[in-house]
């Protein structure tokens, strides 16, 4: 069974879920009670017996800390507690009676094994001082495991910014909710392994995280054209389209069509360009992907132009989306079926401008603006789709940073779109194959590489 996904939320969102649980009758008193047992249940499953600093902050993140140091003293752990300040909300002035040990000052707190940082959390929107950014960083540095509640002090929630240098953490417990700083790039590289603690609230939003797809296995009634058939148009740099069309049948494809080039696994058949409207013109054809090495002069013009007029469902990489431009954009709105485009962060820049707001923010107005599905890639990728909802993906293989990747990206999204995916679903299975092929993969893998791999995400995802 696959987990459904997890929601999204920003930090006003949040708070919002919080509201509406206090409205229906669970006190504040009892969220925080809630958030500080996941707190110790973490530190416990994590950190085991060894000896835990709390670092508290002067809000309800505090709070949360001083309720986990009661939890964690009641199981038997040796428990200290350090903090900014008083605390100064009702609710985390109520915590803090709770706690029957000493609080020391943070800026002469001596580290500990297991720290856990519940100074800010979610909703900062300023740097640190350098009266907290200092111990918190010498303490994390001398901890051999550091958590942090909700997220790690110094982050921007809703963006995924640095406020200010923040300290790399082995876990982060995510209250409620994922946020996007949890996923979100530099945050979520400071945020190490995270999880979601269960507090209580029911969460909704128009943004999740990318989950595992759940394929089909062929049936008996199935053949090649059912199992989707792949136009994919070459242009001045054959080999990159080679790798998209092989990553096509790699991924399931049933038959895939390499027009103008040659080269790749012989189950690929290859076509000329001459007649690409009337090739074109085929109702078997699932979905139809242009870009990679296209090139730019008047050949991949007409190129683009037949593939725009073809009626079938697009996706547009690299080089198509430079040709495309801004004016071009556009024509994609007026299509009968929604294109998938995938730009790297240059192209996104290059086609719709530095805007702004955060990357969920910024690719949820490009989809809406153009009436595409666009897959914003990167480190954090987001694909975000007309409706105005977004799925951000899990951290992905940081090898995947080589080229030609990009190609192989797109040429299993084609696969998923012409097995009769619609556009998002084929947008996302495409994103979660491609980075569990690159975990199958290892290190130090090439872009060809990653082929081989996809029978083996796919098994996965059946």
């Amino acid at each position: 069974m696959r987990q459904t996904p997890r929601p999204i939320l920003t930090a006003a969102q949040m708070r919002a879920a919080e509201e509406r649980a206090i409205d229906a009758g669970t006190s504040v008193d009892e969220l925080m009670d809630r958030a500080g047992q996941a707190v110790a249940e973490a530190a416990w499953r994590f950190g085991g017996t060894r000896p835990v600093l709390i670092l508290c902050g002067p809000g309800n993140n505090g709070g949360d800390g001083y309720v986990a140091a009661r939890y964690l003293k009641q199981r038997g752990a040796r428990v200290r507690v350090a903090a900014t300040g008083e605390p100064g909300t009702a609710a985390a002035i109520n915590a803090r009676r709770g706690w029957d040990g000493p609080v020391e000052a943070l800026d002469a707190a001596e580290p500990a094994p297991t720290l856990i940082d519940s100074l800010f959390g979610t909703g900062l929107s300023r740097p640190l001082d350098d009266a907290v950014a200092a111990p918190l960083a010498r303490l994390v540095a001398a901890a051999h495991f550091a958590i942090a509640v909700d997220v790690p002090s110094g982050l921007a929630t809703d963006d995924g910014a640095l406020l200010a240098p923040v300290p790399h953490f082995g876990l982060t417990l995510a209250l409620g909710s994922l946020k996007p700083a949890h996923r979100l790039q530099p945050a979520a590289s400071h945020c190490g392994k995270v999880i979601v603690g269960d507090i209580g609230i029911v969460t909704s939003g128009d943004c999740h995280e990318l989950g595992q797809p759940a394929l089909r296995v062929p049936g008996a009634e199935d053949h090649k054209y059912s199992r989707g058939l792949v136009a994919v148009i070459a242009g001045s740099l054959p080999g990159a389209a080679r790798l998209s069309a092989t990553a096509a049948i790699r991924a399931g494809a049933g038959y895939v069509r390499l027009h103008g080039a040659t080269g790749g696994p012989d189950a690929l058949v290859h076509l000329a360009t001459d007649n690409l409207d009337t090739a074109l013109d085929d109702a078997r054809i699932g979905a139809v992907l242009i870009g990679p090495g296209l090139g730019r002069d008047a050949e991949a013009k007409r190129r683009l132009a037949a593939a725009l007029a073809s009626g079938k469902p697009l996706i547009l990489d690299a080089d198509a989306l430079h040709l495309l431009g801004k004016v071009g954009l556009k024509r994609l709105a007026k299509l009968d079926t929604p294109a998938i485009l995938t730009p790297h962060s240059g192209e996104f820049a290059a086609l719709f401008g530095k805007a702004e707001g955060s990357k969920v923010d910024r690719t949820v107005d490009a989809a809406r603006r153009t009436g595409a599905i666009i897959v914003h890639k990167g480190a954090d990728t987001v694909i975000a789709a007309p409706d105005g909802t977004a799925i951000v993906a899990p951290p992905a293989s940081s090898w995947l940073s080589t080229a030609g990747t990009g190609d192989v990206l797109a040429g299993v999204i084609a696969a998923m779109r012409a097995r009769g995916m619609e556009a998002t679903e084929a947008a996302g299975a495409g994103v979660w194959l491609q980075a569990d092929a690159a975990r199958r993969a290892g290190p130090a893998f090439v872009a060809d590489d990653l082929a081989s791999y996809l029978p083996g995400a796919i098994a996965a995802s059946l």
